[in-house]
Order: C-alpha cells, then structure tokens, then sequence
C-alpha cells in the first residue's frame, strides 16, 4: 500500500494540482483518503486542504459519504470510469441544504495495470451558482454606489481600453455609455477634441500600465462642447499577486475652485500693485509686532530700505514719546482685532533712519482668514500739513484780532458820530433837533452791531433774539428816557430765543435799521398825548430756514391812505429800502389789539457756491 500512495505522489500529478482552476481535483487512495486535492474542491467542500489531506472522505464529507461509497468502490473494484454524472448531497459548505454536483471518478492504475487510487473531478454546482449570484449582486451594488458618485470613476484595461464609467462623467458630457466603452480611453469624447491631450492621456496610459499615477488638473470636453476643468487621477490597480490589471481613472469637477484661484491671485495681484504704489506708506503686520512687508512710499517717509524693515518691530519706527506705549497699544488691538474695521486715526510722531522726526497720521485693519494674525498699517506723512495748518492757525488768530480791532474801533467812531449828533442838537431849533435824534438813534443802532460781534467774536452772523433785547433797551434809552412824560407808560416787550437764530452779518445792519424805524415810528406816531401802550416785538423761524419778524402795537393804528415808501416821513420811505436789502417782504395789518402790525418775512441767506 505504501507503494501505491508513492506511485500516486510520483503520477505527476503534482503541479496540476496547485494550479488554479474552476474545477475541483482531488486524488484518493484505496482506502478513500485524500493523498492530493485542489484548493477549489477544497472550497467547493467547505473544508481547508490541510484539514483534507491524509483524512477519509468518510471524515470529512459524512453527509455525503454513504452516497460516494458505492461510486468510488465501483471505480477501484471495478476499474471502471464514471463521467460526469450528477448527485446531490450535503456538504459543510453549505449545511443543511443539498447540493447540486457534476462530477467524474477516474481510475488510477499502477505500473502494474492494478486500480490504486481514484481521481475526482468535481463542481459544486449550487456553490458556483450562489457565488455567481453574489458577485453579480456586488457587481450590482459597486455600480449603483458608483453612479450615485458625483466623482467621475472608470475602469480600463491594462492597454487603456475603457470596459466601465459611472453615471457622472456620462451625464456630464451627455453621451452614452456605448458611444465609450470598448474605446481606447484617449479617444474618447472628452479627450479627442485636443491632440495635444490625447498624446498626454496615451502616455498616461503607458505610465500607469509600468505602475506610475499621474495626476493633473486639465480641460475636457463636456456636452455642448463646454470645457470643465477636472481633477483628473490615473492608477493602477493590482490582484493579490501584484499583477497590474486593471488601470482606475477617477476625477472631480474642479472648475469652481480653478476659477477662484484665478481670482485669488488677480486679487493679490491687484493688492500688491495696490500697495506698492499706494503714495501712502503701508506696512503688512503679523503678531505680535513683525512688519513682513512694507512698500515703497513707507521706506521714504523713514528712510529706510525694504529689507532693513522687513521682520523688525514697528517700534523702530517710532519716537521716545509714542515707544513706551506702542506695545500695549498693539496688545490691546490683536485682543479685539475683529471688531474694528478700521481703527480711528492716530496723530503720532515717528522717528526716521537719521533720527529727524516726522509726523505721521496712523491708521490700523486687521485681515481676517490668515493663519497667523495680520492686519494692514497706512501711514502718512502730515508733516507739511501739520506745518500748514499752524500757519493757518496763526494767520487766523491775527485775522481774529485785527477783526476785534475793526469792529471794535468802528462801534467806537460810530458812537462819537452819535455824540457828536447829540452836542449838535442842543444848539438847533425842536425840527432839527428831532431829525438829528433819528439819525443819532440810527447810528446806535450800526453801532450797537459792531458792539455784539466784538463781544461774541463771531464774525460771521448775530444771534438775532439776543440783538434785539439789546436794541429794544437801546431804543427804549434813546426815546424814552426817565425824564420823558412816556417813560412809564409805553412797553417795549422782546420774545425771542437768544440763540439758535441767527442772521448773517451781511444783513444784520439792514435788518437792524428796519427794527430801528419800525419801533422809532412806533414810539412817536402811536401814543399820542402821553397815551399808554405796548410795543411787542417776536422773532421766529420760518419755513425752509427763513425769518419771520413781527411788530405790533396797541396804540392808534395808521391812518388811512398810509404806504410805505410813500410818505414824507423818512422812516417810511427807508422801510421798503431796508427790506429790498434783505430781499423780504413787509405785510401790514391791523393789530389784534387796536393799533397796527407789521410782518417782515426775511427768506435765509444764498449759499455761496
């Protein structure tokens, strides 16, 4: 027997059985021991080939054994060759359930012509069939994951023919899948359009068939003839024995990125030209205090080089005064970059390369998405301005006092025309002497406007309310003294804000005049024979930033046929003159109380242009 299991081992036998094959071998003894089995039988069975070899079949297929037993001795007793014939039988396989099989026993003869062993060819038929289903269910299902990928995902053959693609590319290019599969992949739709991309998809191909990966961003023609830059992905794929054979294309749509990236480095082209030429001197930041980046216009308010700037504190460039404090500053800023878009601008002295000073106006933005925390310094250099405006300054201070000179020596020339007048009217008849009384009460008036704008030094306009209390006491002073018979007996009552209405100096004395006559005619044709009354006077705003004037009596009205401009009294015929000059119109009314009343409605001033 020993002989025979040698003769079965030296039958040549040997490499077939460790050769792959979709069918089952096995090589028995007389006594129905496996002596050789493939290791697709072996699965086929559901038992390892170690746990095989040297064991009866009776062992290791019992389920099945009492059916194989009469089989396998009518080939040993027998000599005689069973081809192909079917059975079912249980396996540890698939237990529990038959299995269908197509098997052959051969006899195996010695030198001798006896029967010494049994060659079993053999397939599981309901395994190969559960197996088939399976991978044709994960065939399924990898397609159905495939396509529901928006990466575009291939597979090629080693030579570059393209045997599958998912939904996506297919789709994207609006093409089906026959118009492709079974091409070489370069001259397929997306990529025959180009020669130049055809030659680099052949020689990607080549590459990847020697087990290189390419990879690359390129353009490839999408339906309607559209271009769409991709990600594009080449490699090999390897069976467990390391064999190259499959070759896998896989890529993403990459075009909106591509498209940023564009506008990424126009933008940071465009800064960069920006801040190089920017007549401002700029500096880039990082914390806590290293300039990475300074422009030109910086350099030459400092004096300094670029690269004797770049990775320095921004202390360097500051003087004594503003260095203690520079670094609390700057902790303070990199704590709440965020919520300040822009820090207020700073006037601060700087220090230059040869130690003169400069000074410069700072302003601070921080740059958020940076890795590390930046923000953007403008500087100017105020120097000239600073020098500029303290002349200005200067030059404003002696325009101020000349002013108060001015006005001052004027109120003062006016008043000695007043005194003057009164001097004169003690040495004239009554007639004259009332003519040189109006005209002096006319020139208090001018002066009395003098008077405020020295005492406010604002030249530019009087606070209307304020001027006339002060007139209404003038005039009350100069027509009704203590020692007159009315003194007690007409009122002069002001209503009006002292501030916030104001009248531009170019009309204040005509608007100054006009209250002097209109109060003046008030006092002496309204009270006649010593009679008591009221002379109220209101200042208002009007309508789109106008004036509105009133005065109103309750003394004896005007008589009829009375007009301004008309009359032999002078008063009346400046009146009109006075309000041409403030472009206003004067209505007259009879007042509520008797009396009359009239209204001045003094539009506001032109702007200049």
């Amino acid at each position: 027997m020993a002989d025979s299991r040698v003769a079965l081992r030296d039958a040549g036998l040997q490499v077939l059985f460790e050769t792959e094959l979709p069918v089952g071998l096995a090589l028995l003894d007389g006594q129905h021991r496996y002596v050789l089995i493939n290791q697709t039988l072996a699965t086929f069975n559901g038992v390892a080939r170690e746990q095989a070899l040297g064991r009866s079949v009776a062992a290791v297929l019992p389920e099945a054994y009492p059916l194989l037993r009469p089989l396998l001795e009518r080939v040993l007793l027998h000599g005689e060759a069973l081809c192909d014939f079917r059975l079912d039988a249980e396996v540890p396989s698939q237990p529990g359930q038959l299995s269908h099989w197509e098997a052959s026993y051969l006899p195996v003869r010695a030198a001798s012509g006896e029967v010494v062993g049994v060659l079993v060819k053999a397939v599981n038929l309901s395994w190969q069939m559960a197996h088939e289903r399976a991978l044709r269910e994960s065939e399924a299902h990898l397609r159905r994951v495939l396509d529901s990928l928006f990466a575009f995902v291939g597979v090629l053959t080693p030579e570059g023919v393209l045997v599958q693609a998912n939904k996506a590319p297919l789709e994207a290019a609006g093409i089906r899948a026959e118009d492709v599969i079974g091409r070489p992949f370069w001259d397929t739709y997306w990529w025959n359009h180009d020669a130049a991309l055809v030659d680099w998809m052949r020689e990607a191909v080549a590459r990847a068939r020697e087990g290189q990966v390419t990879r690359g961003d390129v353009a490839v023609r999408m339906a309607g003839d559209s271009r769409m830059v991709i990600d594009f992905m080449l490699a090999p794929m390897r069976n467990d024995q390391g064999e190259i054979t499959h070759l896998i294309p896989s890529a993403i749509d990459v075009s909106d990125r591509v498209e940023g990236e564009a506008a990424l480095r126009a933008s940071e082209a465009r800064f960069r030209s920006v801040f190089d030429a920017s007549p401002d001197g700029m500096a880039l930041i990082e914390a806590p205090d290293r300039l990475v980046r300074v422009n030109a216009s910086l350099c030459r308010i400092f004096g300094y080089r670029a690269d004797a700037l770049q990775g320095q504190s921004v202390a360097l460039l500051l003087d004594d005064d503003h260095g203690p404090g520079h670094a609390e500053l700057m902790q303070g800023f990199w704590s709440r970059p965020q919520e300040r878009r822009m820090a207020p601008k700073r006037e601060v002295t700087g220090r230059r390369a040869d130690g003169s000073v400069v000074h410069v106006e700072v302003g601070l933005t921080p740059l958020p998405g940076a890795g590390v925390p930046q923000m953007l310094i403008t500087v100017s250099d105020v120097t000239a301005r600073m020098q500029a405006q303290q002349q200005i300054e200067q030059a404003l201070r002696e325009k101020t006092v000349l002013l108060n000179e001015v006005h001052h020596r004027v109120k003062n020339n006016l008043q000695i025309i007043a005194s003057l007048l009164r001097l004169q009217s003690k040495h004239v008849d009554d007639p004259v002497r009332r003519v040189l009384g109006e005209s002096r009460s006319r020139v208090k008036a001018m002066a009395l406007t003098h008077q405020l704008l020295y005492e406010c030094h604002d030249f530019a306009g009087l606070e209307l309310g304020l001027y006339l209390k002060r007139l209404a006491h003038l005039l009350r002073e100069t027509h009704l003294p203590s020692d007159a018979p009315q003194a007690q007996a007409v009122l002069i009552d002001v209503q009006a804000a002292e501030s916030g209405l104001r009248i531009d100096l170019q009309r204040a004395v005509p608007c100054a005049l006009l209250v002097n006559e209109l109060v003046t005619n008030a006092i002496k044709h309204a009270f006649p024979n010593g009679r008591a009354g009221r002379i109220g006077i209101t200042a208002d705003a009007g309508p789109a930033g106008s004036i509105v004037l009133s005065f109103e009596d309750d003394g004896v009205g005007i008589p009829r046929g009375v007009r301004l401009g008309q009359q032999g009294t002078l008063g009346f015929q400046l009146v009109p003159l006075l309000a041409a000059q403030l472009d206003a119109s004067i209505d007259i009314e009879a007042g509520r109380a008797g009396g009359a009343r009239f209204v001045v409605n003094i539009p506001p001033a032109e702007v200049s242009p």
